[in-house]
């Protein structure tokens, strides 16, 4: 009989295409996965794998095999969410995805207070770009993910729980420092620093600026939000950083200072996506109002 071992197993050497890793990402020996993978072939008489001592390949078959694999082992997932939905709020370990351009800035605020309420809450987050995420949900290999909207989750809820403008970071020895605001017009003489391709920041951006890609080809572009910021204390030009991230990038830097971007809000929103069965949604409802508790509270603070 086929088991649910057997086809995890399976797809774990599909994600790796390499027996060890796949064996040490499911915490058994590399003999106990090879074991098991050689019976589910022979149980259903069709080779899955080709594998030789350098490279392993799916068989054509072998793909179809695995995607109701995959379909399956997200089923019996969802079943377990279910049933653990009915426990104490929290109860059940959660990996959580989230974007380089939120995590750093959103967590510190919000989990602690998570922590305060739900002591023997299990989390375990993870930091990938949008897409790399979105795939993780789709697959079931993680629970959920906070990404920046707008972006494309298709086949996927998306639940909003925060909406913020950028602000744009300036050097203090430039004319921007003594505005108030500044427009996209206003910006246009100056090198605009952007993140490189893949981050949804940069298209986000973008958008807000009422830019397209094309008019940014003397941009220049940087690694982390982090990094352009130090770039602007450079003097090498300007960039833009979502509110939330203000207080932790621009704060204790004299040579900078964030003057709010003058086009009409929010830039950005934030929040989960989960799968369309996902069986924790009362999780993270009730995360996203510990979220906007928090996110609330500092924002009062700050006026």
């Amino acid at each position: 009989m086929i088991t649910l071992k057997q086809l995890s197993y399976a797809v774990a050497v599909q994600k790796t295409l390499h027996f060890k890793k796949a064996a040490d990402e499911c915490a058994v020996s590399q003999s106990a996965l090879s074991t098991a993978i050689a019976e589910l072939e022979t149980q259903l008489g069709v080779q899955i794998f080709e594998r030789d001592n350098k490279r392993v390949l799916v068989t054509p078959l072998g793909e179809i095999i695995l995607r109701k694999a995959q379909a399956i082992n997200l089923e019996v997932q969802e079943l377990y969410q279910l049933s653990h939905s009915q426990n104490a709020p929290l109860s059940h370990p959660m990996a959580l995805g989230v974007i380089p351009t939120i995590g750093p800035y959103l967590l510190p605020k919000v989990l602690p207070e998570v922590r305060r309420q739900y002591p023997d809450f299990e989390l375990t987050l993870i930091e990938e770009q949008s897409h790399v995420l979105v795939e993780k949900v789709r697959s079931g290999e993680i629970d959920t993910a906070i990404l920046a909207l707008p972006y494309d989750t298709e086949g996927l809820h998306a639940f909003t729980f925060w909406e913020e403008d950028f602000l744009v970071v300036v050097n203090e020895s430039g004319g921007y420092s003594k505005l108030k605001k500044i427009s996209t017009n206003q910006l246009k003489d100056a090198p605009l620093l952007l993140l490189k391709d893949g981050h949804c920041l940069k298209d986000h951006a973008l958008a807000a600026c009422k830019l397209q890609s094309t008019e940014m080809q003397n941009a220049v572009a940087g690694t982390s939000l982090p990094t352009l910021v130090q770039m602007v204390a450079g003097r090498m030009g300007a960039t833009l950083v979502p509110e939330m991230a203000v207080d932790q990038l621009v704060a204790d830097n004299p040579e900078i200072r964030a003057v709010p971007l003058d086009e009409p809000g929010p830039h950005r929103k934030l929040a989960f996506i989960t799968r369309l069965n996902y069986g924790g949604t009362a999780n993270i409802e009730l995360l996203m109002r510990l979220f906007r508790e928090q996110l609330t509270g500092i924002q009062t603070s700050e006026k």
